[in-house]
């Protein structure tokens, strides 16, 4: 087809569809934009009409029209400005699922004459999702003792629905002396995610142990999902049942009734299940077969006299006692008994009758199923003496009453009480009513605040049951003691914290505390404390240091040249708190003051919006805002020094690449300049492609006024934080000359575009003209 003809207006519209045609690499017929996903309704694309070779003007009387290959109306076109715009966000997962490519294909129509263009927009990704774990807590079963030191448990991954690096996980556990983490990768390339158990447990120390488990991806910034690990530890068979005292002395008389209650004995085993279960039975030291004397229930630990009691044959019986478990493999715990004959002499009573003969004679006696017996002692004197052990936990005093009868006819009798209150020996060991105590504090807490009561309760009386409390001393982390972060009030069982919790150095402090009374000898018992820390937002955000970029002082200069969507530099910042607290935002301190240049909400760099002008002035200054996502949110600010020039030439940059706290702080991207030359009347097309181009020198940064100001506003931790930075960015952006048309294809608002645009009704002749 001949499209050469003589009048000025078409050979100016071939001379501007040449140029297009060259630029963009005749032969895809597209043109392609770069969008990042999430951009809100009326976020500028690109400038469509524009890079389609086409007026504003000719927009409506050509018929402009676009349609959407069944991706939804995403994008709609501007008429006034011919510019490309987000209609409504656009969700990447939705969209493209974990498509390795997502892009949304458009066609551009036009009439008079007909003409067709593809253009495409290519979705990119943003970090969006978190990781997800299927479950908000996973259990674990492992066995105490019998399960070695390196035995592996496999655990369940994460997932997440962003792509690419934003989909990259790394985990890591809250800490444990008992467990770490493992990435096993297979032949296959395929990752595993084992806990490997560091050292044997110790069911009765912690019966539990509860891991937080984070998932946080690579992206910027880095989300974090958590599941909570539920370690159950299993009980085996390996603390033996143990007495309360090691030896008891019980006195009888020698008359005791068969079938009398010696003592009852009570043996504990730290076990549960089956392997706390206790038999007992009794061995005999002083004679061989102690079973003719004496017999024991095995299951209560009731001793009680079997047959007669001959004070003349034994003085004095020693028996053994044994406690078994009834464990697989059974241990046993012993104690001794040592019973004397005489019983010990409660009360001595006298009666007397004023009568002569058998109405004289009196005869005394006490109510059956009594621990004491009556003894005749002399005429008409009786004592009361103890027949059997007696528990003042079961029963803490007796009436009895005696009743004297002579034996006149009819028979005269008189009755008298007799209240024998029982002494407590201590024979109870304090007792908690949980075996742990789990509690959730959250950082920078009050030095001596408050934190939980423990509290354990002994039934003996007095002295024996007066109960203190004391932390079971042990080291934490790099050998800080426990008491170094609580202490226990010794009378009321309050925990109070000594010194503020941060998170960011411990997630879980454990300790035992112990309640001990004051018998003789003493008796205590433990409990399990779990104290679990919460992250605050008390740590705003920190510019990255100076020191990593080109290290001269003074403004940077950014060429006049510089067009839309030109990359000035990259504010980067951390925050060392976790989650939403460590999510960062960055935005102009002063909107209005932003001139030329906008700050990326997410990634912190630093673009400009359009194409620089003169009226612009010598030099520009921006105060960015970097903001985390807590309650409050706290914040920093780095101060943007740019000098605009006519030519960028005498920056100096440094190529090499920097590793560690020498990484640059601004990245270049690819830069695409088209230059058009006038010689002789005749158009020639220059195109230079810069590829590669990295802004090396980093920024001087000049520190504000001091250390940043903590300011606690309230007792709960209400923290406000404010820092201070000047920092200066480098930008350069090819050789500034006022021939050249400058395309510009880095820009978070501008996405980024490269392409052809082909109008099927040009083609050369076999000479190479048009």
């Amino acid at each position: 087809m001949n499209l050469l003809r003589g009048d000025s207006l078409v050979t100016g519209q071939l001379l501007r569809l040449v140029l297009l045609h060259t630029a963009w690499e005749v032969g895809s017929g597209q043109v392609r934009y770069s969008l990042p996903e999430e951009f809100k309704h009326g976020t500028i694309v690109g400038r469509l009409a524009q890079d389609l070779g086409l007026e504003v003007s000719e927009l409506v009387p050509r018929m402009f029209r676009m349609v959407s290959k069944g991706r939804g109306d995403y994008f709609e076109v501007n008429f006034q400005s011919g510019v490309l715009f987000v209609n409504s966000p656009v969700d990447r997962e939705e969209v493209c699922g974990q498509s390795p490519l997502c892009a949304i294909d458009l066609e551009v129509i036009v009439d008079k004459p007909l003409r067709i263009f593809h253009v495409e927009v290519e979705i990119q990704d943003i970090n969006d999702n978190a990781p997800v774990f299927s479950i908000n807590e996973e259990n674990l079963s492992i066995a105490e003792s019998l399960t070695l030191p390196g035995s592996r448990f496999p655990l369940e991954g994460a997932s997440d629905a962003d792509f690419g690096t934003n989909s990259l996980l790394t985990y890591k556990l809250s800490p444990s002396e008992y467990f770490t983490i493992k990435v096993q990768t297979n032949e296959e390339q395929s990752k595993s995610l084992i806990l490997v158990l560091q050292q044997s447990l110790d069911r009765e120390e912690t019966p539990e142990h509860r891991l937080l488990f984070p998932a946080t991806d690579r992206g910027k910034p880095e989300l974090t999902g958590t599941v909570q690990l539920v370690i159950t530890v299993l009980d085996v068979n390996d603390n033996a049942p143990s007495f309360h005292q090691s030896s008891y002395k019980v006195r009888l008389l020698e008359n005791t009734a068969d079938g009398s209650m010696v003592i009852n004995v009570n043996a504990t085993d730290l076990d549960e299940g089956i392997n706390k279960d206790i038999l007992y039975t009794l061995r005999g030291v002083t004679q061989p077969n102690v079973s003719a004397t004496f017999r024991i229930d095995s299951n209560t630990g009731e001793i009680r006299v079997n047959g007669e009691l001959d004070f003349e044959n034994t003085k004095l019986h020693e028996v053994r006692v044994e406690a078994t478990d009834k464990g697989n493999f059974p241990l046993s715990g012993h104690c001794s008994v040592f019973d004397t004959p005489p019983g010990t002499v409660v009360a001595l009573i006298s009666v007397s009758d004023r009568d002569s003969g058998d109405n004289g004679k009196v005869t005394c006696s006490i109510p059956p199923d009594l621990p004491f017996q009556l003894v005749s002692t002399f005429k008409n004197y009786h004592s009361l003496v103890l027949a059997e052990a007696v528990d003042r936990e079961r029963v803490s005093e007796y009436k009895i009453l005696v009743t004297a009868r002579d034996e006149g006819a009819p028979s005269l009798s008189a009755s008298s009480s007799i209240l024998v209150p029982i002494a407590d020996v201590n024979d109870n060991a304090p007792a908690f009513p949980q075996p742990v105590y789990t509690v959730f504090v959250k950082e920078n807490n009050r030095p001596g605040a408050h934190l939980l009561s423990v509290s354990a309760s002994d039934p003996d009386v007095r002295e024996n049951a007066f109960v203190s409390y004391s932390v079971v001393e042990r080291s934490v982390g790099e050998q800080q003691p426990v008491s170094s972060y609580i202490s226990v009030h010794s009378e009321s069982g309050h925990i109070y914290g000594l010194q503020p919790f941060d998170y960011e150095e411990l997630q879980v402090l454990q300790f035992q505390v112990s309640a001990r009374d004051a018998g003789f000898p003493s008796l205590c018992g433990n409990v399990t404390v779990q104290l679990f820390v919460l992250d605050e937002n008390d740590n705003a955000p920190a510019v990255s240091p100076p020191g990593s970029g080109r290290g001269s002082p003074g403004p940077e200069l950014v060429p006049l040249s510089a067009g839309a969507g030109h990359v000035v530099g990259k504010v980067r910042a951390v925050d060392a708190d976790s989650g939403y607290n460590a999510w960062l935002r960055y935005e102009v301190q002063e909107a209005g003051a932003a001139g030329p240049f906008r700050v990326g909400v997410y990634s912190g760099e630093i673009s400009t919006t359009r194409a620089l002008e003169e009226t612009d002035g010598p030099s520009q200054r921006l105060v960015i805002l970097v903001k985390d996502h807590g309650e409050p949110a706290l914040s920093a600010t780095a101060t943007v020094s740019l000098s605009l020039v006519e030519s960028p030439q005498a920056v100096k940059w440094d190529s090499r690449q920097r590793v560690g706290s020498e990484r640059p702080l601004v990245d270049m991207n690819v830069s695409l300049m088209i230059a058009i030359c006038s010689l002789s009347g005749l158009f020639v097309l220059v195109i230079v492609v810069y590829v590669g181009l990295r802004c090396l020198p980093g920024p001087e940064v000049m520190c504000g006024p001091g250390k940043a100001t903590v300011v606690c506003s309230s007792e709960a931790g209400s923290w406000s934080y404010s820092q201070r930075q000047s920092q200066n960015l480098c930008v350069w952006e090819g050789t500034a000359k006022n021939d050249l048309m400058v395309f510009s294809p880095n820009c978070c608002n501008w996405a980024e575009k490269s392409g052809t645009v082909k109008e099927q009704e040009l083609a050369p002749n076999s000479s190479g003209q048009i």
